[in-house]
């Protein structure tokens, strides 16, 4: 890493706040065997053919966040083939006051591990170092897909915000599963729902109150930016009735729906029943029914406002990684897009097949050349 740049690039984020890797290594993950990044917190644009192992770079900036990442892939997966040794990923994260540094891996296939400054360390406390959003292809289909999708890409949202959002999904997820199970088996004595049904109502009330809040701080961003891109009105609603806000609300709730979950055979009450809508705010039209750039727009534009809404709260822009986006953009919506970003003072980091797609951007970035050697992933700074 040159000492100087990075100086320089704190510098110039003095009283803006500073969220960037300083520097990425990775060691047997997906296609790159070892490739190591040194950065200076601007804007990264990653080129080269497809195939390449761009995309493969940004899952791995994509770990530095709570989850499963970018691909939602389990560990054994991101192992590099045919070695199979685990992997490793290192990085120096650049905060406003400190830079630390942060280790994550797999090994065996192993649930990945987590270290912060030396020290062994939860997702749920990397969440609260590191901010990190992403919008990548197989989201383009987010407004024509079932609902689960949508729900994911909003409790992605409400877990930027706040990274315990997690714990809860992960609690109230196991608490319902094992609820279906009682359903299916048809056991009907309502001792054996009680507990359960609790712990879904608390962590379901959670769930809900993360999710407004989340769309609440969406929408004053999106209010209160001058953006090019289009303003998307959002909702929360309930694929059958309404959902009881409070935990004793849902607790009745759930009580009560036993006999109709028991044909069903499934629990029919809770936030896993809720999906987002959208609509295209300056045309009225709802977001499903929009062409496919129009859907293209208003993805990007909610990703800017997650991230504007991040700067807000936090002091500071996360790192946002956007997968291939250049490619469906328009000159004139490039160049808009990159200004955004470069005012927000995020560090972007963006993958596109050649470095024309990021000319806009000029020395307001890095390029890095990603290439492909006989299934070996390359990587050169220029």
């Amino acid at each position: 890493m040159r000492e100087a740049s990075r100086r320089e690039f704190i510098s110039q984020k003095k009283g803006k706040g500073v969220l960037a890797l300083t520097a990425l290594t990775l060691s047997h993950f997906r296609s790159h065997k070892h490739a190591v990044l040194a950065l200076d917190g601007r804007p990264v644009a990653l080129h080269g053919p497809n195939g390449a192992g761009k995309t493969n770079i940004l899952e791995a900036v994509s770990l530095f966040s709570p989850g499963r990442g970018m691909r939602r892939a389990s560990a054994a997966d991101m192992a590099r083939q045919p070695e199979e040794l685990g992997w490793k990923l290192k990085a120096q994260l650049q905060t406003a006051d400190q830079i630390h540094e942060v280790e994550t891996w797999s090994e065996g296939g192993a649930a990945r591990q987590v270290r912060i400054d030396e020290k062994a360390a939860s997702q749920i406390a990397l969440g609260q170092i590191a901010r990190v959003v992403w919008l990548i292809p197989s989201m383009d289909r987010l407004w024509i897909e079932a609902a689960e999708g949508r729900r994911r890409f909003l409790d992605r949202i409400a877990l930027s915000f706040d990274p315990a959002h997690a714990e809860a999904s992960l609690t109230y997820d196991k608490a319902m599963r094992e609820r279906n199970r009682l359903l299916k088996e048809e056991v009907r004595d309502p001792h054996w729902y009680g507990a359960l049904e609790s712990q879904m109502a608390e962590t379901g009330a959670r769930i809900h109150q993360a999710r407004q809040s989340a769309l609440s701080l969406i929408r004053t961003a999106q209010e209160q930016a001058e953006t090019a891109f289009p303003v998307a009105e959002l909702e929360l609603i309930q694929t059958e009735g309404s959902l009881p806000e409070a935990a004793d609300d849902l607790r009745e709730a759930l009580a009560e729906s036993r006999f109709r979950d028991l044909a069903a055979r499934r629990t029919l009450v809770g936030p896993h029943r809720s999906d987002l809508y959208g609509v295209y705010a300056a045309k009225g039209v709802p977001a499903k029914d929009c062409s496919t750039g129009e859907q293209k727009a208003l993805l990007v534009s909610l990703i800017l406002a997650n991230a504007r809404a991040l700067a807000a709260c936090e002091g500071a822009p996360p790192i946002v990684l956007l997968d291939e986006v250049a490619a469906h953009l328009d000159a004139g919506r490039r160049a808009a897009l990159y200004d955004e970003i470069c005012t927000l003072g995020a560090q972007a980091w963006m993958t596109g097949t050649g470095p024309e797609l990021f000319t806009e951007l000029g020395d307001r970035a890095q390029f890095v050349e990603v290439t492909d050697e006989d299934g070996l992933s390359r990587v050169v700074q220029t």
